[in-house]
């Protein structure tokens, strides 16, 4: 039996999404230009920073991803955030590329490609860029739309209805307000996200018990539940993998930059990512704690064979009124930071390195701030049409990984080359972003072609997205390598 009340907890999330929506609109009145729009003036501060970095990246589909690796794999799920931790921490601390970024004071990094690798380049992974984040942006609606099916009783017919009104909300404020309503949404949101989140894992723990959740681990997986190592369907190559592909997020995911592009400076940028880093594990624990739950108290033919939906059926029924209420708001309230954030993000990219061919930035600024709304708008319809059809063919953190590839292995392999080695060049450049998206394209397409299928399930999307690393750098060497010994060559 659902414990959702309409009329207590539907209240609940219609005043949170009501608050949000004249918030978001009434912070339109500040944007005076393009850098306010894409970039908040670049006056961010650190607790904001880091509210909005912690809000924008826990959305429903980060948590019914994290909670499936929980129901599926046990505690081995929750290595993704203690390698997001690792990771982020010593980004931050040793201000690896993200320092000379924001020292660059551009507004995306493919402008900061430009420098070292000609104009040409900076279009291409402006193209890559928005092909892939679209692509992992794609299943966020209907996955948002899903949980609410599952969590709050909705009827499966008004779930299209629910997420075209739910976009519509969020493009409206991102639309007006640019980065400034994201940040100021972010915010409140993430404090809602928090109470909700905690609130929630304290129930758990008050009706299920540690105990009870570490014995049906235990019996279920053995220790593979315990150690991703030692578990059969992970094993070293997921963990390696799973290092690679979240190294590659921190460094290039443009949601992730764009905060520390809008930062005060350099020392703030890093700081935003060192103290921010804690809360992935918490990112990933709190929600792969969920998926153990629901492991415990949901059967695998309840959900009709879809480890995805034991998470919101398991709150669902084991939440009170009122709470489950809260819950829904902050989940949502994540959801929207989430997708204000991409909406902003990939139009940003579009709009100063796709269509810099266009308007050479030369367009007044109430016309450039236009072309930004309607690119957001554009990206809203798009995400719509998209999530309503695509069937999702493997496990979401899987599909959302390659997905994230596509551009994330390129993209940081250019960064890396034009923070700290001279020789790289265009043509190295070139090479990496087309092996860099090929490879996890040529998978993502496998999956979906009968004929290819069997051998796109023998090599496995984690093999193939180690690939994609090693054959993006080995392009980028061999490349590079070739122009140079041509240059010398001419030179004689």
């Amino acid at each position: 039996m659902l414990n959702f009340n309409w009329m207590l907890d539907g209240s609940i999330v219609g005043l949170y999404i009501l608050i949000s929506l004249i918030v978001g609109l009434l912070i339109r009145k500040y944007v005076k230009n393009v850098d306010d729009f894409l970039v908040a003036g670049r006056s961010v501060d650190l607790y904001v920073g880091m509210a909005s970095l912690a809000a924008t990246e826990f959305g429903i589909i980060t948590c019914m991803a994290a909670a499936q690796l929980g129901y599926k794999y046990g505690f081995s799920g929750a290595t993704v955030g203690l390698l997001m931790a690792i990771i982020m921490f010593t980004v931050g601390k040793t201000g690896f590329c993200i320092e000379p970024l924001r020292k660059a004071g551009v507004v995306t990094i493919p402008e900061f490609f430009e420098k070292k690798f000609g104009k040409k380049v900076r279009w291409a992974t402006g193209v890559v860029i928005v092909l892939g984040g679209l692509l992992n942006m794609g299943v966020f609606l209907r996955t948002g739309g899903e949980f609410l099916v599952y969590v709050a009783g909705l009827n499966p017919r008004y779930l299209e209805i629910t997420m075209t009104i739910l976009l519509l909300i969020v493009a409206l404020y991102t639309i007006f307000g640019g980065m400034l309503s994201v940040l100021v949404t972010d915010y409140m949101q993430f404090l809602l996200m928090s109470v909700g989140l905690t609130l929630t894992t304290f129930i758990v723990f008050y009706k299920i018990g540690w105990n009870r959740l570490f014995d049906t681990v235990i019996e279920k997986y053995g220790e593979g539940g315990l150690n991703p190592f030692l578990n059969p369907n992970l094993g070293w190559q997921y963990v390696l993998y799973t290092a690679l592909v979240l190294s590659a997020t921190v460094l290039t995911w443009q949601t992730m930059v764009s905060r520390v592009l809008s930062a005060k400076n350099e020392k703030v940028a890093k700081k935003m990512y060192t103290r921010t880093s804690f809360f992935y594990i918490v990112r990933s624990l709190i929600p792969v704690i969920w998926g153990v739950t629901a492991l415990t108290l949901i059967s695998l033919e309840s959900v009709g064979g879809a480890p995805i939906k034991a998470m919101p059926k398991m709150l669902s029924v084991l939440l009170p009124s009122g709470v489950i209420g809260i819950l829904v708001a902050a989940m949502l309230a994540a959801d929207m930071s989430t997708d204000s954030s991409y909406l902003l993000g990939w139009a940003s990219v579009i709009y100063n390195d796709i269509l810099i061919i266009i308007h050479k930035n030369s367009w007044k600024e109430k016309k450039a701030i236009f072309v930004n709304r309607v690119l957001v708008a554009l990206i809203g319809v798009f995400l719509l049409l998209y999530g309503l059809w695509y069937p999702l063919k493997s496990d979401l953190w899987v599909y959302m990984t390659l997905t994230a590839t596509i551009y994330s292995v390129s993209v940081s392999t250019l960064l890396i080359a034009a923070c700290y080695w001279e020789k790289a060049n265009e043509w190295g450049a070139y090479a990496a972003i087309i092996i860099g998206a090929l490879t996890p394209i040529s998978f993502l397409v496998a999956q979906q072609v009968e004929v290819l299928k069997p051998y796109a399930d023998k090599i496995g999307p984690y093999y193939s997205g180690i690939a994609s690393f090693v054959f993006t750098w080995i392009a980028m060497i061999i490349g590079s390598y070739l122009k140079n010994t041509f240059s010398k060559k001419e030179v004689k």
